[in-house]
């Protein structure tokens, strides 16, 4: 058994001391540092229009009478916002929010993506990298009025057609076509 001489005592405590002041101060002083810092990126989507994109795309669905879930990216393809329909699959939620993922990820449409990625193709094999991909229709980016990428949209839950057109619908309410 080891025993700590009181002097390496003294210093083991001051040193624990230490630490906990110096987080103290970091805990109390982010606030302060940060209230002066912006959150989001110039050209990314705000809430308001994320949800504007998960409504119009909603309305679409309802007129064709299908069921969808719908993803919406920011620009940094993370999730903004997210609505799952009555009796939309379940296992269309993972899909949705692949298909906005990957088409912010490469900045074309899941279509375009998926006919570049066919056997033969110069994208043949893309789907399974960044943790898997979804090249299939449904998938579309928002672009604002002033042609700036903001985010995307990926939508799930009836045949690709059905899903690309709901995810148009969603886009054109941000680009303004």
């Amino acid at each position: 058994m080891q025993y700590l001489s009181l002097i390496q005592y003294k210093e083991t405590v001051m040193r624990g001391i230490k630490s906990v002041a110096l987080l103290c101060t970091l805990a109390l002083g982010a606030p302060a540092f940060s209230a002066g810092l912006t959150k989001t990126l110039p050209g990314d989507l705000t809430t308001a229009q994320a949800q504007a994109v998960v409504q119009a795309s909603m309305k679409k669905a309802r007129e064709i009478k299908v069921p969808m879930n719908i993803a919406v990216m920011d620009a940094g393809g993370n999730l903004k916002a997210f609505a799952r329909m009555d009796d939309a699959f379940i296992g269309s939620i993972d899909i949705a929010q692949k298909k906005a993922k990957t088409a912010r990820y490469f900045n074309m449409s899941t279509r375009d993506l998926g006919k570049a990625s066919q056997p033969g193709g110069e994208l043949y094999g893309i789907e399974v990298t960044n943790d898997g991909l979804v090249i299939f229709p449904g998938g579309v980016l928002l672009v604002d009025k002033n042609g700036v990428i903001v985010g995307s949209v990926g939508v799930s839950g009836g045949s690709v057609d059905e899903d690309e057109s709901v995810a148009k619908a969603g886009a054109a309410v941000l680009s303004g076509r």
